[in-house]
């Protein structure tokens, strides 16, 4: 690991930039960290699986994008596609896990979402053209997806991150014991949105690298679940209910 480390810093002009290969790596780590900690720390409930899957799915988008930057095991077009239908489970993981935290009768939506996430999934796992391009800078990772099908998949991550923050948003105005957990939830996603659609808007070019700077600045989102949502969610916890057993014994 270090090794990688060393190596990706001398061969990136000894720049550490704030999506390089490094951080790419760094990132990766802390998002496996924090999924294995989780398992560890709480009890297996649905809040449980859906963070954790989020937490293993935005650690893998990092591993392929510095698989690419590093040129390991498979072909850069089969990492970008492995990146690809991990980040796009994500938006129907967020809506999945609001509507369970807030206890929130979402079903039809949250259906729609996961539809909609696996149609994508299954083009990027078997359209052979839908990922046509992409490079490594000293950055962050440009993904190119083929014509047309950028903007609307583009369309589509946004709306389903939109809508899961918007009910986020206005569910934990209303006078419940749900409230505390999704105002987190509501700047967790905030923490990742707001600095990628600032640096869009300062540098354009910035655009073609949406997916490689949304998922580094979801690391935010990352330490917001983990240290804040899941604690107010409830969730139990597996000492507590190893010490309840042994007094029972």
């Amino acid at each position: 690991m270090l090794y990688f480390l060393t190596y990706m810093y001398k061969k990136y002009g000894n720049k550490f930039m704030c999506f390089s290969p490094p951080v790419m790596l760094f990132t990766f780590i802390i998002e496996f960290v924090f999924a294995f900690y989780t398992l560890w720390r709480y009890k297996w409930t649905t809040v449980t699986r859906l963070i954790v899957a989020m937490l293993l799915l935005l650690g893998l988008f990092q591993l392929t994008e510095y698989m690419i930057c590093g040129g390991l095991g498979m072909g850069h077009a089969a990492w970008a596609r492995l990146g690809y239908i991990a980040i796009t489970l994500l938006p129907a993981l967020g809506l999945h896990l609001v509507a369970t935290l807030g206890k929130l009768k979402l079903k039809p939506l949250v259906i729609a979402a996961y539809v909609t996430a696996i149609a994508y999934v299954a083009y990027f796992a078997f359209a052979g053209q839908s990922i046509v391009g992409d490079v490594c800078t000293t950055n962050y990772a440009v993904f190119k997806v083929q014509g047309w099908g950028a903007a609307v998949y583009g369309f589509y991550y946004y709306a389903w991150l939109l809508v899961a923050m918007g009910i986020a948003a206005f569910a934990s105005n209303k006078k419940t014991a749900q409230a505390n957990v999704l105002h987190w939830m509501v700047f967790g996603y905030a923490s990742f949105i707001l600095p990628t659609t600032a640096a869009n808007l300062v540098n354009p070019a910035t655009l073609s690298g949406i997916p490689s700077i949304m998922c580094g600045f979801a690391v935010l989102l990352a330490i917001v679940l983990v240290w804040r949502v899941l604690p107010l969610s409830k969730t139990p916890l597996r000492q507590q209910a190893t010490k309840v057993s042994r007094k029972h014994a």
